[in-house]
């Protein structure tokens, strides 16, 4: 059994507490898949016993320019060929759809291996004694399901912004992860944002934005993310400009672990600050607090206010619990309706390694040294050597936990380019593993954090208006009605799902008076009654299923003169 070790950063003046216990794709989707140089012909009866069926494959391979060659299953009735004799492939599927019994003719593809990154932690088997076998060092990142969500998105684009104790931006899973440091950090011993005197921050920003696929060490949450690195003391005005930064610099995603005792009323510059932060549209992560609680402090119960943790549309970011190995909550963390969502901070209480494995600095550390109000004397003995290297350390506590999440939060954001910060946290909460059918609760919210199903839920996000335009007769003779008609798509960016066009609505205006809806539908075409010696104007707007509308369009789609003689003309007027 190891002792729990429990970390505390406080500032005496305004106790604030970190909350801790001791070959590259395109970001949005995957690399076109590998044609084989082979067609896939489906038979109509696909039954081996079947007559029919095997007359239909003797005239598929009877066409001239083919030869049989691949998997062949008749069970199925596939028949799988090759063209030949410099027949293109495009050229053979056409005649291939042409002969009698043929159900489909696809290009044949062959799949890819899930991408796993290199990184020696993720198959590296974890030795603590207790631990299952199969367990590797940083076993959390199945349990969030992030290498099916890197096979969609590797997070290239994503930025996640830390604010803690600064980064050993020498260590090769953080040395060119950094984007931009930051110094808010008033203590004048220590040196700037790229050295970490204290050790929290660098198992911090590993969680978040560890290298990944750089055959060392251990990988982050957000892959391919960079970091906004900003080194704090904790005071107040320290944080709230820090979080005000963060928000100014397009951070995806702020990542928190830090927090007070809930006793505190938070001061007004940090309601601010984080009102700032939304209004900025960043994702806000908070640890909750390193007590089982129900009171998390502030940042946590400014972002998730006490009672708002049911409901899945309140709150304005996202407090963070840790879970176990197990699927529980920790012994030690915080719960109650702050809570919005959990991911892995510890492995057990009796078994195991004694918290998350992560990057650590070079240097000695204050945590490891029981220096200040961090871990009494003698230090949290948690630094760990893997494969000779001492740079890593075991660290338990929901400050791992939120990291896990705002790398999360980013990885996903890069998916879906339409989707809001509110977006994301819903997503999150929505998409979190939970036992079917039931909802939230007070140990671990909405659930534990699944990057792969948030992934798949944000692809289905339509934040994008349709489109439409209509067409008609731009002169009308002799006549008091005629018909309007019009087409509409939904287009969406590659990779996401269009919800669809719902309907139309038809606007019109008669003798340069103002427009007025004339008519919605689900339909395309309208007749419309006109009066001689009149001009309308015409436009539509598409309304889609997710409620986008499509804008008023600066000039009217339609301009349509009446008069009494006979003859007209058709065209529209483009928006």
């Amino acid at each position: 059994m190891h002792p729990v070790t429990v970390i505390r950063l406080s500032v005496a003046a305004l106790a604030l507490a970190l909350v801790a216990v001791a070959a590259p794709l395109a970001a949005q989707a995957q690399a076109a898949p590998e044609r084989t140089g082979r067609l896939l012909v489906t038979l109509d009866r696909p039954h081996a016993i079947s007559p029919a069926a095997a007359r239909a494959a003797d005239a598929v391979l009877a066409v001239q320019g083919v030869r049989r060659d691949g998997a062949q299953v008749p069970q199925i009735g596939l028949v799988s060929v090759r063209p030949v004799g410099g027949l293109a492939l495009s050229a053979l599927a056409r005649i291939l759809r042409r002969q009698p019994g043929v159900r489909s003719v696809d290009v044949e593809h062959r799949y890819s291996l899930r991408f796993v990154p290199n990184d020696p932690a993720l198959t590296a088997p974890e030795a603590s004694p207790g631990t299952p076998a199969g367990t590797p060092l940083a076993w959390w990142v199945e349990r969030v399901a992030l290498p099916a969500a890197w096979d969609v998105t590797r997070g290239d684009n994503a930025v996640v912004a830390v604010i803690d104790t600064g980064v050993d931006g020498a260590h090769p899973d953080l040395a060119g992860k950094i984007a931009e440091g930051i110094d808010n950090d008033g203590v004048t011993t220590h040196g700037g944002p790229s050295s970490d005197e204290n050790g929290h921050g660098t198992h911090v920003s590993s969680l978040a934005c560890g290298a990944g696929d750089n055959g060392f060490g251990v990988v982050g949450a957000g892959l391919n993310c960079r970091l906004l690195v900003i080194k704090s003391d904790l005071s107040d005005g320290s944080v709230a400009r820090s979080i005000v930064q963060a928000a100014d610099r397009g951070a995806d995603a702020i990542n928190m672990s830090f927090g007070t005792d809930g006793q505190t009323a938070p001061s007004q510059a940090i309601v601010q600050a984080i009102d700032y932060a939304v209004a900025k549209d960043a994702v806000l992560v908070a640890a909750a607090a390193d007590n089982p609680v129900e009171q998390n402090g502030d940042p946590a119960s400014l972002l998730q206010p006490t009672g708002t943790g049911p409901d899945i549309t309140a709150g304005r970011g996202l407090t963070v619990t840790a879970a176990n190995f197990a699927g529980a909550r920790a012994p030690f963390a915080g719960r109650g309706s702050q809570i919005s969502l959990a991911a892995p901070g510890s492995f057990g209480e009796r078994i195991g390694p004694a918290g998350i494995f992560a990057a650590f600095p070079a240097n000695a550390t204050e945590i490891e040294a029981g220096q200040g109000l961090l871990f009494p004397t003698p230090g949290c003995n948690c630094r760990a050597t893997f494969a000779g290297d001492s740079r890593y350390a075991y660290l338990e506590g929901t400050s791992m936990a939120a990291p896990i999440v705002a790398g999360i939060a980013a990885l996903v954001r890069q998916v879906n380019p339409d989707t809001t910060a509110a977006d994301i946290i819903r997503v999150l909460k929505q998409s979190a593993s939970r036992p079917a059918g039931s909802g939230w609760n007070a140990d671990l919210g909405w659930g534990i954090v699944n990057a792969a199903a948030a992934v798949s839920a944000v692809r289905a996000i339509d934040r994008r208006a349709p489109q439409s335009r209509l067409t008609g007769r731009t002169r009308i003779r002799a006549a008091r009605a005629f018909t309007l008609r019009w087409s509409g798509r939904d287009p969406t960016p590659s990779g996401l799902s269009s919800s669809g066009v719902a309907a139309y609505e038809v606007y019109r205006s008669a003798n340069r008076r103002p427009y007025r809806r004339i008519k919605r539908t689900g339909a395309t075409r309208l007749k419309v009654a006109v009066k001689p010696g009149s001009r309308y104007r015409y436009y539509t707007i598409a309304i889609d299923k997710a409620g986008n509308r499509e804008a008023v369009p600066p000039q009217p789609d339609l301009s349509t003169r009446v008069d009494g003689r006979r003859g007209a003309s058709a065209a529209g007027l483009p928006r």
